[in-house]
């Protein structure tokens, strides 16, 4: 358990990255594990776009107003989509395979931002998920959830500061119990 503390103590959002390729014996473990992620009934909702070509980063970069222009610099990304038709639950289950991609990345020590797109625009108002949907060809039925940068870090960040653990947020038996 105290490895498993590290490494979320560890793991932070990384903005910056050098730019060297993510090698593919990396991609394949950080996909592994994104695709032995637990999903309710084991429907797996998800598929996984990898993308690493810099213009489509370049583009992706400006998919939304806020919180993307960070894909330009990543080695690679992995947008996070979803068929909707296959359980209602797509959100949940595709939320825990990407935190999932994130650790293990971090367990590789590679960097990962988590951006999201769903419910999120761009500067002139227009679906982020559209606007990503176009770029990819993503069919209609599938809804976009979130794009994760990846790469190497450029700088290391400090560690998750255990004095900020926020304790009171624990209710027993209750909310507001001891």
């Amino acid at each position: 358990m105290a490895d498993f503390l590290e490494l979320l103590k560890r793991r932070r959002s990384t903005r910056v990255f050098t730019g060297e390729p993510v090698n593919e014996d990396d991609v394949c473990k950080l996909m592994k594990a994104a695709l032995m992620s637990p999903s309710g009934h084991r429907i797996n909702p998800w598929d996984f776009i990898l993308v690493d070509d810099k213009e489509m980063l370049k583009a992706l970069s400006s998919s939304k107003e806020h919180g993307a222009a960070l894909l330009e610099g990543a080695a690679m990304a992995v947008v996070v989509i979803a068929d909707t038709e296959k359980t209602d639950v797509w959100i949940e289950d595709c939320s825990i395979a990407t935190i999932i991609m994130q650790l293990a990345a971090e367990e590789l020590g590679l960097g990962t931002c988590w951006v999201q797109i769903r419910r999120r625009s761009d500067a002139d108002g227009n679906s982020a998920e559209d606007n990503v949907r176009t770029l990819l060809g993503i069919p209609q039925k599938y809804a976009v959830l979130s794009i994760v940068a990846i790469g190497h870090k450029a700088r290391e960040a400090k560690p998750f500061d255990e004095e900020k653990i926020e304790w009171e947020k624990i209710h027993i038996g209750c909310f507001g119990g001891k």
